[in-house]
């Protein structure tokens, strides 16, 4: 749920959270990630450590943003129907999420890695493929950007087979109504998921097909992800 790496000795040490058998999982760019029980629960919690080369009350203020805006984007999810982990609890002072804790479940991108290793797996990852772009024409209908969309984003509750598709990690996500940034967000995913699982492109077009027909609002997310391409390539050929 973090994203990248960093140089832990910008930041500063957590603070405890109020959570039992607390054990980091994860250390990202922006955030770390840490397991335990809440109230008893098996649960997530995502801290946004203060970054110490940005002015003391630009990054409170960041961080307070982006922790808000997570929060907003996960319940907006769950309002609409969308799969997404609980948010049990957001601390405004430490910069903390407590979330729920999706219990076995393994990442989109591992499930893809194992079927394709497998080589029984096509037929199941044209049918992921479509699911995840009947989420994203939900979730766009929806008017949220997710900001950072990854295969690794995107869990799979037990058992993997029924692909029962969670969304995670809205730590970059805003509400907008406009095509460029869903167009954006579509092509973000694209690079992400043709640099990580190769020789997949006829997945990711039913992928594309299936938001298409999903979406009340396709047309022109599909027309700025055009433009979004025709740009990006054009950024590689001048270098």
């Amino acid at each position: 749920m973090a994203d990248g790496s960093a140089d832990t000795t910008e930041t500063e040490a957590a603070p405890p959270p109020p959570m039992e058998g607390l054990r980091l999982v994860q250390q990202g760019a922006e955030a770390r990630l840490y397991r335990g029980l809440f109230l008893g629960r098996p649960a997530v919690v995502k801290h946004r450590f203060t970054k110490r080369y940005r002015h003391p009350l630009l990054e409170e203020r960041l961080r307070r943003r982006r922790t808000a805006q997570e929060a907003r984007s996960l319940l907006r999810c769950r309002r609409t129907g969308i799969s997404a982990p609980v948010v049990y609890f957001v601390d405004y002072v430490s910069n903390c999420i407590y979330l729920e804790d999706i219990v076995g479940s393994t990442t989109v991108r591992d499930y893809i890695i194992s079927e394709q290793q497998s080589g029984k797996g096509a037929s199941s990852l044209t049918l992921l493929a479509e699911k995840i772009g009947d989420i994203l024409a939900w979730m766009h209908d929806e008017d949220l950007v997710h900001g950072d969309l990854t295969t690794s984003n995107m869990l799979l509750r037990p058992p993997a087979e029924k692909l029962d598709i969670v969304l995670i990690d809205f730590g970059l996500s805003f509400i907008s109504a406009l095509p460029e940034d869903k167009g954006v967000d579509l092509y973000v995913l694209e690079k992400a998921f043709l640099s990580t699982h190769p020789n997949t492109e006829a997945l990711f077009e039913a992928l594309l097909k299936k938001y298409s027909d999903a979406s009340k609002k396709s047309a022109p997310v599909i027309k700025k992800l055009d433009e979004v391409r025709l740009r990006g390539r054009k950024r590689s050929m001048v270098g």
